[in-house]
């Protein structure tokens, strides 16, 4: 099972329900919201990882702020409760460092493609960038894998994972980002994205 697909599963049921409750969307619609945002940071964050400092850097944000958490208590500590530290729970920020200048980009792509409004998809990416972090700690740690090499490796392979499932989630990935192979989200991507939502995912 991929990285995507595991955490996809463990938030089904509760946490599921208390994220649509916050978002103030039904269950299906943060179902198909989550769905297609996990695949976008997971990917973001496998793109980040490809280079040696950015590995680098990821890893020690990992080890710092996210070690020995689990995903119901930053989800928590996300929607007001619990006791996580700010630096594991600071959605805006961790989620600045995971997309960085193609954050408004991906929130507004993630709002076309899902039907919701930019202001929820701004929201639920904040909820969900320390869940997707905790998350990735807990992998690594258990994996023996607390290494850049080994970070690398394996969101290198969530990566393509994401590119090859296809899906909104995918799509957002490879279309949001970069549509023209510029390294720049433009106006021509833009269009892109607006005449092929339903495609595959990447940073």
């Amino acid at each position: 099972m991929s990285l995507t697909d595991d955490l996809l599963s463990q938030l089904q049921g509760a946490p599921l329900q208390q994220l649509s409750a916050q978002l103030g969307i039904d269950s299906q619609q943060a179902s198909g919201a989550i769905s297609a945002a996990l695949p976008l940071l997971m990917g973001a964050l496998g793109n980040n990882a490809a280079k040696p400092q950015g590995a680098e850097a990821l890893l020690g944000a990992l080890q710092s702020n996210h070690s020995g958490l689990d995903i119901s208590s930053v989800l928590g500590a996300v929607l007001g409760g619990g006791t996580a530290s700010p630096q594991a729970t600071n959605g805006a920020g961790i989620l600045g460092h995971i997309l960085g200048s193609n954050e408004a980009r991906a929130e507004a792509g993630l709002a076309q493609a899902t039907g919701l409004s930019q202001g929820k998809t701004s929201e639920l990416l904040k909820i969900l960038a320390p869940i997707v972090m905790a998350f990735i700690a807990q992998r690594i740690s258990s994996g023996g894998q607390a290494s850049a090499g080994g970070l690398s490796q394996i969101l290198g392979k969530e990566k393509q994972h994401v590119q090859q499932a296809g899906g909104i989630g995918g799509g957002l990935l490879g279309r949001i980002i970069d549509q023209d192979g510029d390294g720049q989200f433009g106006v021509s991507d833009l269009i892109k994205l607006g005449s092929g939502l339903l495609g595959s995912g990447k940073r």
